[in-house]
């Protein structure tokens, strides 16, 4: 299907709106924003992805998105969920995970997983480098002092999405944003 100049636009105006959960990311960075269409003078429909099945964070999402659009001269917006393709931490953007890090979050891995059912294990809790000195594929590097050394306290933190870590070498919390 071929974008529109006006449909770029909205996207952009529509993307720049910041995720109620995590404000330093707009929607376009986190990756949520699927898609915007013109349906006729006026009328505009925006497909959003949530993080997961029943985020409480996409009514604050769609509001703003038609907020925003309202405030531009779109009289009549529709944001419509949309679970197919589910959304991944492999849509957060580089500058999404660049704004992560520089926030005291350390951003997600790259999972590239393949599309299908999600198979779930239990890792360890603790991430070093090995005795070579190279870091681990687990290793989640602490966003303050850059150390790989870190450990897991909580599965959960502020939000479902994230999970609370600490470095053992700077001693300093941290949260981290799942895998997904």
């Amino acid at each position: 299907m071929v974008t529109t100049p006006l449909e770029a636009e909205l996207r952009r105006l529509a993307g720049s709106v910041p995720d109620p959960e995590l404000p330093v990311l707009t929607l376009e960075e986190l990756g949520v924003l699927r898609a915007v269409h013109t349906l006729g003078p006026g009328r505009v429909e925006v497909e959003l992805s949530p993080t997961y099945t029943g985020c409480p964070a996409i009514e604050a999402m769609s509001a703003d998105i038609e907020r925003v659009l309202h405030e531009h001269g779109v009289p009549d917006v529709t944001v419509r969920p949309v679970l197919a393709p589910a959304w991944s931490t492999d849509d957060i953007t580089p500058e999404g995970r660049r704004k992560l890090q520089e926030f005291g979050i350390a951003p997600p891995r790259t999972t590239h997983a393949p599309a299908g059912p999600v198979a779930v294990g239990l890792g360890p809790t603790r991430h070093t480098t090995d005795t070579a000195g190279d870091t681990t594929l687990d290793a989640l590097v602490c966003p303050h002092c850059g150390s790989p050394d870190t450990e897991l306290l909580s599965r959960f933190s502020s939000t479902a999405c994230k999970a609370l870590r600490r470095c053992l070498a700077c001693r300093e919390p941290f949260d981290h944003f799942k895998e997904l």
